[in-house]
Order: structure tokens, then sequence, then C-alpha cells
């Protein structure tokens, strides 16, 4: 979970606690072991021959999507939550996940 601690002069702070990665949201939608270890035994074996890291065969869905987007959309640089889609479909081609209609 990324955090953000701000420390002030007169030694107060705050703590300001942010929502998961995106890329572990997609995970999670795809059905890809969020473990390090796991997740890269889910790797196809002609994607780990090229060392690419891509999550080949997977695939989520338009609504899972939108629903990931509406629980990043205050942690993202988006106007509105299409866009804000757009961002995380884009992370899921990055991945190697398909997006389906």
């Amino acid at each position: 979970m990324p955090v953000v601690i701000t420390v002030f002069s007169d030694r107060t702070f705050t703590f300001e606690v942010k929502s998961p990665p995106a890329a572990v949201l997609l995970k999670q939608a795809a059905g890809i072991p969020i473990e390090k270890k796991k997740g890269g035994e889910a790797i196809p074996a002609e994607e780990k021959t090229k060392m690419t890291g891509k999550y080949k065969g997977f695939s989520v869905s338009a609504a899972q999507v939108r629903e990931i987007a509406k629980r990043k959309f205050n942690d993202l640089n988006a106007r509105d939550e299409e866009h804000a889609a757009r961002i995380v479909a884009g992370t899921a081609r990055s991945m190697g996940i398909v997006v389906e209609s």
C-alpha cells in the first residue's frame, strides 16, 4: 500500500494511505497470483524465454477496468472516469493483459 508521510518543521505530520497500485488490482481481476514468485510462474514459457514479463493469455472485462478506475480515481491524474479507465486499460496492455470490451 503506498503511503505519503509529510513531516512539518514543528514535528507534526500527516499520514495518507493511497489506493493499491493499478497493476496489483489488475492482477487480482485477471486471477493472477499477487505474490511475486507465484505471479512469475503464471507467465507463459515463451514470454519467460523472451524475458518480457508479460501475462499473455489473461484478460479482464471492461466492467472490471471501470471498477478499478473508480477505485483509483482520486490517485490518478484524470479529468473524468472514462479517462481514468483508459489509463488503467493502458496499464493492463503494458502488462500483456487483454481488455475485453
